[in-house]
């Protein structure tokens, strides 16, 4: 199964541990969304995956986790103790690929770029489409009034995360229903949830 690599990488600690555990997620059949350490819990070292279809349930994030364990005891890419979270990106889930942007398209995200990018780092705007490595944009008022069009370069993109809103939340369930059915799943037999499944191990 070929698994088109992420365009939105991490920085730091979160890409040495990225590096690590890409292999053996994408051998398991998923794909890596992102890597993020915190503070919470004492440390916690973040892993959000997926399925190719955009979907995770608990059993496959406590099989990547099983798989993950002793890979990360082995090449301590972390000092000292921490929590391992194996996650789905949820609803106002990140976006690392370009056919995320594609697959989103319609809904506001919040951007912060790695250098300046028209005097600024920080953007928040509806995703319109996709123009080769360029996103286009548009500039929402906080009334829901429109205002203008930029582009940003996936080059430049540090992170970029969904906005949570009622539209996506509505696109979301949609998207989840129809996965259940092509599935064979009654409704019933959900494979994640609103937020998102988690599996702490």
């Amino acid at each position: 199964m070929s698994i088109h690599p992420r365009d939105i990488i991490e920085s730091g600690i979160d890409a040495r541990v990225a590096a690590i555990v890409e292999p053996e997620i994408e051998a398991l059949g998923f794909r890596l969304v992102r890597v993020q350490m915190s503070g919470q819990n004492g440390l916690t070292m973040q892993i959000m995956a997926e399925r190719p279809d955009g979907m995770i349930n608990v059993s496959e994030c406590e099989a990547i986790s099983r798989a993950l364990s002793p890979l990360l005891d082995i090449e301590e890419p972390v000092q000292g103790n921490y929590h391992l979270e194996i996650s789905s990106p949820g609803i106002d889930r990140p976006l690392s690929r370009l056919s995320d942007f594609e697959t989103w398209a319609g809904h506001v995200a919040k951007i912060e770029t790695t250098q300046m990018v028209n005097g600024r780092k920080r953007f928040k705007g509806k995703i319109l489409s996709v123009d080769g490595n360029v996103v286009n944009f548009r500039r929402e008022n906080d009334d829901g009034s429109q205002d203008h069009e930029f582009k940003i370069c996936i080059e430049d993109m540090a992170s970029v995360k969904l906005i949570l809103t009622d539209d996506l939340i509505r696109d979301s369930l949609r998207r989840d229903k129809a996965l259940r059915q092509a599935n064979g799943l009654d409704e019933n037999n959900q494979i994640s949830d609103d937020n998102g499944d988690e599996y702490n191990g």
